[in-house]
């Protein structure tokens, strides 16, 4: 293919969000969009034509770019659109894309291997351990690739009208496809040694910025290669999701696609734990080294225990009755960290530590928020701790720098309390749903990393611009800025999002009932 996989990315997303922007602007979601042609009107048939069809010589076409599959001469010839209803226009699309797809990210997976990790000057500047940090598996990886693409191309090469690519795809998420979890999980040392060797290395910075400006590149940077598989393994599944969406409910290509997309989920959850255990750990060192305990010491470190957020707020000295205009002096700093099991409040302390006063399970934690009183209280809540470090009650009257801030910290205090708008998996009819249309990256842990075209429930909002959504396709939720999306404001749209959804995830719907009633007996 002409395009490296950056590029076809890039481009299929955006078109995602043109099509899904069109839609949204018109009345009836049912109308067509700039992807999906639908052929001139003919008498719909059962089956199509017994004749032999041409074969499709799509991936040994190095001319071959961005194309429909209705597009390519071999279809338009064959006569086969005008035999196909539009529902299996749209499914063989959605297959094809994901053959194309495969065959640009294996080129851009053989760039990464043959321009930078193979080059003479760089092996030579790079001791073995680093070149192992930084390329980790990536020549099983590719491996992977080729042989998953080999066996897909072969499949579209039988037939002019691909019979399915899931089945395909389930065979190769069980067998193969363990090698992207190895890859994966070596991201966050593969980063750390990057950047060491950038500011290390002036050889090695000097060799990548050449490598980077060789044509071949097309203006793309050495880290976009190396992130590739953790983006393939996640867009696949998402290209997975696109195909059950358009296959026949209750058929034989709807079991293939249900069994594919749920062991490429399991391999999703594994390569995300992967890259999550290994920082987690390390964090979770440095937080203990800080703090020095006033209390009681609570160990800190445990394999089941992680960082949701941590920072500053304003802790109210005295009595409520004792409130007076003077509400700066009633106001001291305290610090929070918040695990997924544990609160800890400290005051920081000379030399980067933090003196720990008290301590909750997050599970005995309980929020309220404080009725407008004027600016100088704004933004306040309270924070009950049912049992503290002394087992007793405790109440804390905490004042945050913005309404966001104040929203983001109650819910992750008290993750039960109710958001403004009811989750999906509640099942409600019609919920605010935004699409993103600008890339974000997490800043902090209750915040929510963005893909271009990522459909989310709005769960809450805040009036200084942060969403606290729902994500369609993975239920992972947290904060991010309202700018990073545009609202999907037609209602049709939105319930058919939601339609979609449940369709992909009732496997799982189904796999929690059984485990509910097994329980209940």
């Amino acid at each position: 293919l002409g395009l490296l996989y950056q590029e076809y990315r890039d481009k299929s997303t955006r078109q995602e969000i043109e099509t899904r922007r069109l839609q949204d602007s018109q009345t009836d979601p049912e109308e067509g969009s700039p992807s999906e042609e639908t052929p001139s009107e003919a008498e719909p048939t059962s089956t199509t034509e017994s004749k032999a069809p041409p074969q499709i010589s799509l991936l040994r076409n190095s001319n071959s770019r961005f194309n429909l599959w209705q597009d390519l001469p071999e279809i338009r010839s064959s006569g086969v659109l005008s035999i196909l209803q539009p529902d299996e226009i749209k499914l063989q699309e959605a297959m094809f894309e994901l053959v194309t797809s495969e065959a640009s990210y294996y080129k851009s997976l053989n760039l990464l291997v043959s321009h930078f990790m193979e080059n003479e000057r760089l092996k030579k500047i790079l001791h073995q351990s680093e070149a192992h940090i930084l390329f980790s598996n990536v020549l099983d990886v590719m491996a992977v690739s080729e042989r998953f693409l080999l066996d897909l191309e072969q499949r579209v090469e039988e037939n002019i009208v691909i019979s399915d690519v899931c089945d395909i795809v389930y065979q190769h998420t069980v067998n193969h496809f363990s090698v992207y979890i190895t890859y994966v999980s070596n991201q966050t040392y593969q980063e750390r040694a990057y950047k060491q060797l950038l500011q290390d290395k002036p050889a090695f910075r000097e060799v990548i910025s050449q490598l980077e400006l060789d044509p071949k590149c097309k203006g793309l940077s050495f880290s976009s290669f190396l992130i590739l598989p953790f983006q393939r393994i996640t867009r696949l599944k998402l290209l997975v999701q696109n195909i059950l969406k358009k296959v026949e409910e209750k058929s034989d290509r709807e079991t293939t696609a249900l069994d594919a997309h749920k062991e490429l989920e399991t391999v999703v959850k594994a390569c995300n734990e992967g890259v999550r255990k290994m920082s987690r750990t390390e964090q979770m060192i440095s937080i203990q080294k800080k703090l020095e305990f006033k209390i009681k010491s609570v160990p800190i470190i445990s394999h089941s225990r992680w960082l949701l957020k941590q920072g500053e707020l304003q802790q109210m000295n005295g009595p409520k009755t004792s409130r007076t205009l003077r509400t700066k002096k009633l106001f001291r700093e305290i610090y929070l960290f918040l695990f997924n099991d544990l609160l800890v409040i400290c005051r920081q302390i000379p030399g980067d530590k933090y003196q720990v006063f008290d301590s909750a399970p997050r599970g005995l934690l309980r929020v309220e928020e404080l009725e407008d009183q004027g600016q100088s209280l704004a933004n306040v809540f309270i924070l009950r701790l049912l049992e503290n470090a002394d087992d007793r009650e405790a109440s804390y009257m905490l004042k945050a720098s913005s309404q966001s801030e104040m929203k983001r910290w109650m819910i992750s205090l008290a993750p039960n309390r109710r958001t403004k708008f009811v989750s999906f998996t509640s099942r409600l009819v019609d919920c605010p749903q935004i699409q993103c249309v600008h890339p974000y990256v997490a800043q902090q842990p209750d915040e929510l990393s963005l893909e271009l075209a990522d459909v989310l429930n709005i769960l809450d909002k805040t009036d200084d611009g942060w969403i606290f959504g729902e994500r369609l396709h993975d239920q992972e939720r947290g904060w991010f800025p309202s700018s990073m999306g545009e609202e999907i404001l037609n209602p049709k749209i939105r319930a058919q999002n939601l339609k979609e959804c449940f369709r992909v995830h009732k496997s799982d719907d189904s796999q929690r009932r059984k485990l509910g009633s097994r329980s209940r007996q």
